[in-house]
């Protein structure tokens, strides 16, 4: 007779418990942040009112009416948005040459974008300025697009290559003695085929692309400012004012949280897909 295995007490019981406490201490500092918006910037740095305290709009008012927030948000999506669209662009191609039609250098080639992403992004800061100052491109939505793009493709190359990877290679072998030219597979076969990866994969490059914060503060000031570069206004000589800085930061957060809780199910769908089961 086969001894069945009991599920032990602790993981009954503790599994639960410490998926709720490590949860906790990821939403923690997001609590934090939008608790210490409703404060003034005088309450948010006393003791006597760190929960305690009466809740003010100041901050978000002030952020709307003198800080043009709306500009710098409509700056984010534009850039977040069309970086995304061009870095699929060049990314489902190349990750389809690669998945199907791989050569020696094949996975050295991979090796080599995904290196790229370890390059320490001052060693390469007083360049960027000086050529695209030169080139007239500095504080440019164009700038911005391309640089996200450079950012996010080794990361979107490899995320698709794994997908594609999964579709069986009959199908194209198939498609392609009925005729049917290297557009018309990406289209009609790769893309339906893979259409969960793909979502994924463009949910992931829109966040990484409207987070990124390094390149948008330093290669902006007004025309292209994204919500970064308003958070990082913040901060003046007599120091942070945080209760200012956490409504900043918690209406640049919040559309990206909002977007992640609605898309859940389709990334973590993409995250798992495969073709062949």
């Amino acid at each position: 007779m086969a001894h069945v295995v009991k599920p032990s007490k602790f993981g009954a019981f503790g599994r639960p418990v410490l998926a709720w406490v490590v949860g906790l201490l990821f939403f923690f500092p997001i609590f934090w942040m939008v608790l210490t918006s409703f404060k003034t910037d005088a309450d948010a740095v006393k003791p006597e009112y760190l929960l305690f305290f009466k809740p003010t709009l100041e901050n978000y008012l002030n952020m709307t009416q003198n800080y043009d927030y709306w500009r710098f948000a409509s700056n984010s999506v534009i850039t977040s948005v069309f970086a995304t669209i061009f870095t699929l662009f060049v990314g489902i191609p190349a990750a389809y040459a690669m998945a199907f039609n791989p050569s020696r250098a094949t996975k050295d080639i991979l090796i080599w974008m995904l290196s790229t992403k370890m390059l320490p992004a001052a060693a390469v800061l007083y360049p960027m300025t000086f050529l695209t100052k030169s080139m007239g491109l500095y504080d440019t939505h164009f700038l911005i697009i391309i640089v996200l793009s450079l950012i996010n493709l080794p990361i979107v190359v490899w995320m698709l290559f794994t997908y594609f990877k999964e579709i069986p290679k009959d199908i194209i072998e198939a498609s392609q003695m009925d005729g049917v030219n290297t557009w018309g597979e990406i289209k009609e076969i790769l893309i339906p085929l893979a259409w969960g990866g793909i979502v994924s994969t463009a949910l992931l490059c829109f966040i990484f692309c409207w987070n990124e914060a390094y390149w948008t503060v330093r290669l902006t000031t007004t025309d292209a400012a994204t919500l970064s570069k308003l958070i990082e206004g913040n901060r003046a000589p007599e120091g942070l004012f945080f209760g200012r800085l956490s409504a900043v930061s918690t209406a640049a957060v919040g559309p990206i949280v909002v977007l992640g809780w609605f898309c859940q199910k389709q990334l973590v769908k993409g995250l798992t897909f495969g073709a062949v089961k």
